[in-house]
Formats: C-alpha cells, sequence, structure tokens
C-alpha cells in the first residue's frame, strides 16, 4: 500500500501549499482520502481524474473537502470520469453538498457522485481496500476516522479529531498512523484537535509501528511538532511532505 500526501496543512494552505488530502494506491486501486484546498490539481499529477476508485471523506469542513468541487466539474461537464463515482462520507456531509452545485433545481452533483453515508463501526470495501469507521471528537459536524486495510498492512487516518480513546482503538498496531497534529505544547490548544504531542502520545498508546504528523497550521514552525512528537513516542516519526508517497508497512 502508498499512500501519497496530496496536501497536509492544517484549516488553510501557505503558498504553495494544500489543505489536507491523500492518494491512497494498492493493486492498481486508488482512493482519494480527503480532498482539501489544492489537492485536485496535484492528484493529477500523479493518476488520471478517471482513474479514481473512490472518494473517502472524513467530515464536513471545507478544508478536508472542498476540491471535490473541481473534481465534480472535470468529471461532470469536462467528461473526464463516469457517473457514480462511490463517496463515502459522515452523517450530514450529502445535505451540505447539495447546496454548492445545482442546475434548474437539479443535484447534479448527485448525478456525478455515488453518495453512502458512514458511521463509526461501518466497513465497506474498495478493490483490495477494507475500510473500517471510527467516530472522531471533533466540533460541528459529524466526523470520521478510517482503518484502512490492504495488502497485509494498516493504515489509521484521523481526519481531524481531539484526543479520545477512537483513535487508539482505530490505530491499534496500525503499520502507520497518519495524525491530525494541528497544535505545538506553546500553541493554544482546544478538544476538537490534538498537539503534536498528543498525537504522539496515542500513537504509543495504540501501539502503532509509525507515526506521520499532518494538518499542521501553516504559522506553526513543523520541526517544532517533529521535536515535539519524538519526545513522546518511540517509534519512527515524521512529517506528511506535499507530493511525496511513503510506503505503508515494511
Amino acid at each position: 500500500m502508498e499512500l501519497t500526501v496530496l496536501g497536509s496543512a492544517g484549516t488553510w494552505p501557505g503558498p504553495g501549499g494544500a489543505t489536507c488530502g491523500h492518494l491512497l494506491s494498492h493493486d492498481g486501486t486508488h482512493i482519494w482520502l480527503d480532498a482539501g484546498t489544492g489537492t485536485f490539481a496535484r492528484l493529477q499529477e500523479f493518476v488520471g481524474v478517471d482513474d479514481i476508485a473512490a472518494i473517502v471523506i472524513t467530515h464536513g469542513h471545507t478544508d478536508h473537502f472542498i476540491d471535490v468541487v473541481p473534481a465534480f466539474y472535470a468529471r461532470h461537464y469536462g467528461g473526464m470520469g463516469a457517473p457514480n463515482l462511490p463517496f463515502y462520507s459522515p452523517d450530514g456531509f450529502v445535505e451540505g453538498m447539495r447546496m454548492l452545485t445545482s442546475e434548474n433545481g437539479r443535484n447534479v452533483m448527485a448525478e456525478a457522485y455515488d453518495f453512502r453515508t458512514v458511521a463509526g463501526g461501518d466497513t465497506f470495501e474498495v478493490g483490495p481496500f477494507r475500510v473500517s469507521t471510527f467516530e472522531m471528537t471533533h466540533i460541528g459536524v459529524s466526523s470520521v476516522g478510517y482503518r484502512i486495510e490492504a495488502g497485509g498492512v494498516v493504515l489509521a487516518y484521523t481526519g481531524d479529531s481531539g484526543p479520545c480513546s477512537e483513535v487508539i482503538e482505530m490505530a491499534r498496531d496500525a503499520d502507520m498512523l497518519v495524525a491530525e497534529a494541528t497544535y505545538q505544547d506553546a500553541s493554544s490548544q482546544a478538544f476538537f484537535h490534538m498537539s503534536a504531542t498528543q498525537a504522539a502520545q496515542h500513537a504509543a498508546a495504540a501501539g502503532a509501528k509509525r507515526l506521520v504528523l499532518t494538518h499542521i497550521l501553516p504559522t506553526l514552525d513543523r520541526a517544532v511538532s517533529l521535536v515535539e512528537a519524538t519526545a513522546a513516542f518511540d517509534g519512527p516519526v515524521e512529517l506528511a511532505e506535499d507530493g511525496t508517497t511513503l510506503r505503508v508497512g515494511p
């Protein structure tokens, strides 16, 4: 399994950057996992628009999904993709999407995308991928994290979440935990996001083999996030770097 980082900034992108989004690939099947600002353009550097087998979104905050709109334009009006692309998201997301595009009152986005709602405890399959869903602790919207298995390895992805036992459960013995690390120890913290230290503590409690930090505020020194996480987790820790591809597992 390979994870390509399409964007890693928290909330808004810095110059030349993008907010959260990933391309997950195995045996020729590709999942677009979160679709933040700027990720659709970078995705096309790696695969074609019609090469995506499914879109999987963690929650309805725009820094995690807004680029599904230009992708819709490309597929629906540009003829760059077949209709009814499987699209997984938590409760409440589809209702908001209806307001973003319309054609004479028709929900044309629902013609391009086959919307499927998921909640904690659900499982689904996309080609070789088996995906399990966990409720995360966030604010304002339903938010889920995903445990994704393929080729004998496991990737866990928090999306946005504050500290909670579900992150530990989701990441139990995972080969890679991709965790939001919005804050640092000295910056403001809230119950609905994690700091780099908190992300590392959750990785340690879960027995995850490797930690990748993402969703870092663009105003912060990312090197500090790396130092803080390394102090709280004995395994390998790295920063999600836009445009890089990481192999999950040995």
